[in-house]
């Protein structure tokens, strides 16, 4: 039953993992609030409602992604979703979204910038999903979202007409990762109740982007969570939006 179900949303604590944490609830399912900074996570959580609660959890630290998996176990003894959603576009938070486009490119992009960024992006994922897969793996049917872009597929970005092409850089490479990521994990569990795929929210306005882009977070949030819903006959190994499959 959806309402004995249990989801930990990374980076939940703003932005498309907030409006993820809180679609969750509505459904019925007791949802984790991931946030690096647990007294964030917990002023999220109250305004999510009574089946929110928060959990410090740092994606490139292996220390808060353990003790976080033993909470979980702890206190409620199972997770049924896992929603990768934490995620950085540049190295320095306080830099303008013009100047982390310019710098974005790895002809100029620093190397301990792209290192950074991967950390948060590829390394996280991996990391929190392997120290979540025992629990995943005894759910009724585990499911795992990460989150995507269409901005690092290779093959909308080899289209010359595509605009993006200029801002492809440490980001999108750090995404277009992350989808194989996404690949390796669903099919190495493709023969388990788990199932595994990456959406995309499209170009949405959140501080990722300075609050630049053009989709409100309810718009963002709806792929992922209808990837995070969907039954023994859903998809596995997908990366989509809201319109269908996007390529890779």
């Amino acid at each position: 039953m959806d309402e004995q179900r249990v989801a930990l949303v990374t980076g939940a604590n703003q932005g498309i993992g907030l409006q993820i944490a809180k679609e969750l609830v509505a459904k019925g399912l007791t949802v984790l609030v991931g946030a690096r900074d647990l007294v964030k996570g917990e002023v999220a959580a109250r305004e999510i409602g009574d089946r929110a609660h928060a959990i410090q959890l740092d994606v490139t630290d292996a220390a808060s992604i353990q003790a976080a998996a033993e909470r979980i176990r702890r206190e409620f003894g199972r997770l049924d979703v896992l929603m990768n959603n934490a995620g950085i576009s540049r190295a320095a938070s306080n830099q303008s979204f013009e100047k982390a486009v310019n710098t974005n490119l790895l002809t100029t992009a620093p190397l301990e910038n792209v290192r950074k960024v991967f950390e948060t992006n590829v390394f996280g994922v991996i990391a929190v999903t392997q120290a979540m897969l025992p629990l995943l793996s005894e759910a009724p049917a585990g499911r795992i979202v990460i989150t995507g872009s269409s901005g690092a597929s290779l093959t909308l970005n080899s289209d010359e007409s595509n605009a993006h092409r200029r801002m492809f850089g440490n980001y999108s490479v750090s995404k277009a990762a992350v989808h194989a990521v996404m690949l390796s994990f669903a099919l190495a569990l493709e023969h388990t109740r788990i199932k595994v795929n990456a959406a995309c929210p499209g170009f949405t306005s959140t501080a990722l982007n300075n609050f630049n882009g053009t989709r409100s977070v309810e718009e963002g949030a709806r792929e992922p969570v209808r990837l995070a819903m969907i039954g023994d006959d859903g998809p596995n190994g997908t990366f989509s939006d809201e319109n269908g499959i996007v390529p890779w």
